[in-house]
């Protein structure tokens, strides 16, 4: 029987794009996203190759991958499935509003249809309408969920409303857990999930980026109380992609996937602490990075138990 860890699912939704390319109706706000050509045949084939990488190392580690294809010219950042559905214990699955117009047909009925047939699936709550009130709430790129302690974390951005925050976790039964955070350029980050990675046993975060002392402490505290251990990310760190990472259940214990540009970024006293609980699996995704988005965005995890 495959491990159950609250934190660190065992499966995993991707989607293989074949037609990449950074989103242009979302570089206003993503100072993380790279411009790059838009219809470039070579960019295409290397993001295609990228994703299937990701998806073979993560299967040779015993993690399930459920792979679909998007082999449409109209949703340039599918390769994205976090931002647009979560899935939660208990048979609970949430699909999201999503800020960019050309993001909100990344919704996919044959991957809900997966889940329905794979997992025990008690209920689906869409909070799509919400988009007609220019009220947006990106998955678990806007929110990092403490499955544990039940606490969602989300900063406050244009993919971040606190009214739609708060109806998920009233729905979903987390506490929200709202603040800023800004880069060095004093913008707000787009995602929470390039801030901060949560595991079992630890928390990698941008605290520098936290303006809020008060704010700053209270998570600092939650995360101490919790056990974890605490690691601070620097603003170059975090712009490697080093916050968007996710722990995962593999056959011979948790992983933790992220990208080998992150991977490179660490510290090696910061590498120790982390393979004191997870083996580090770095994946190569430079081309997928110029979006805007790293290896934990690439990675929906199912938290939902197998029929």
């Amino acid at each position: 029987m495959a491990i159950r860890n609250p934190q660190a699912p065992s499966a995993v939704v991707m989607v293989r794009p074949h037609h990449f390319c950074p989103n242009p109706q979302t570089q206003a706000d993503n100072s993380f996203q790279s411009p790059l050509p838009q219809n470039s045949e070579t960019l295409h084939a290397l993001a295609y190759r990228q994703a299937s990488d990701v998806a073979a190392k993560l299967t040779d580690c015993g993690i399930q991958v459920h792979i679909f294809e998007d082999e449409t010219r109209d949703t340039p950042d599918s390769v994205f499935p976090n931002n647009w559905f979560s899935t939660h214990s208990g048979g609970h699955v949430a699909i999201y509003p999503m800020y960019a117009l050309n993001r909100r047909t990344e919704k996919r009925a044959d991957v809900i249809d997966m889940l329905k047939r794979c997992y025990r699936v008690q209920d689906v709550v869409d909070y799509s309408g919400l988009e007609a009130d220019d009220i947006f709430l990106e998955g678990t790129g806007a929110m990092v969920l403490d499955h544990i302690d039940r606490v969602a974390y989300a900063v406050q951005s244009n993919r971040t409303n606190p009214l739609a925050l708060e109806r998920f976790c009233s729905h979903f039964n987390y506490e929200p857990m709202l603040f800023e955070a800004f880069d060095n350029n004093a913008k707000a980050v787009y995602h929470t999930n390039v801030l901060m990675c949560i595991g079992t046993d630890f928390v990698m975060i941008g605290l520098d980026m936290i303006d809020n002392q008060k704010r700053r402490d209270e998570i600092i505290q939650r995360f101490v109380e919790s056990g974890r251990e605490v690691i601070t990310l620097s603003h170059q760190q975090i712009a490697r992609f080093c916050g968007n990472a996710i722990e995962l259940q593999g056959k011979n214990g948790r992983i933790l996937a992220l990208s080998s540009t992150a991977y490179a970024a660490l510290e090696p006293e910061q590498r120790l602490i982390l393979e004191k609980s997870v083996t580090l699996l770095p994946l190569e995704v430079s081309v997928i990075e110029s979006a805007g988005g790293s290896v934990r965005c690439m990675l929906a995890g199912i938290h939902l138990s197998a029929r």
